[in-house]
């Protein structure tokens, strides 16, 4: 595998950085390809050397996070509710600005229903049959319920201000989730 050089890594950052602040601010509508540059102390140019538009730009950051998010979820779910929900909710509090910008950015709807989608496909496999306590319950309202209570919390979790540690929300949203699910 070819070694990416540091400088491309170090300018794709700065653009990411620049971006966030910038949707910390203002609508991601009214942000243009030179506010990002401004911010980033980059050209204009060397934003399109890696990525189309702003449009591919948000769309790559938020893969990017979605992809970590499934990457801690593959070892995580071999864990009881509340043990695997821990490294979810320390990749929150370390990816705060981002979190925060996204789920509260007016111009980034698209954002909340992507991590909708990726909690509701991590439950897909997690709803207890065995026991026969959900075998009157539709699957899809399960997910949908499970999933919008999950979204939620983590909302009010950053809007909030972290006002619990990741070990603790982890433990009170686990119990509820083995409840639930």
């Amino acid at each position: 595998m070819a070694k990416v050089d540091r400088r491309i890594v170090k300018t794709q950052e700065a653009i990411k950085k620049a971006v966030i602040e910038l949707m910390a601010e203002k609508c991601f509508d009214d942000i243009t390809i030179q506010d990002i540059a401004d911010r980033a102390n980059i050209n204009r140019g060397t934003i399109y050397l890696h990525y189309r538009d702003k449009f591919d730009l948000l769309d790559k950051l938020t893969e990017e996070h979605i992809n970590e998010l499934a990457k801690t979820g593959e070892w995580a779910c071999k864990l009881d509710w509340s043990g695997a929900l821990v490294p979810f909710f320390v990749y929150f509090q370390e990816n705060y600005l981002f979190f925060s910008t996204m789920l509260e950015s007016k111009g980034a709807p698209s954002f909340r229903k992507r991590l909708f989608d990726f909690i509701i496909a991590g439950f897909k496999g997690e709803i207890d049959r065995e026991s026969g306590r959900n075998t009157d319950l539709d699957e899809d309202v399960m997910l949908q319920y499970a999933g919008a209570a999950y979204v939620s919390v983590i909302e009010w979790w950053i809007r909030n201000g972290m006002p619990h540690s990741p070990q603790v929300m982890a433990k009170q949203v686990g119990a509820l989730l083995e409840r639930t699910l």
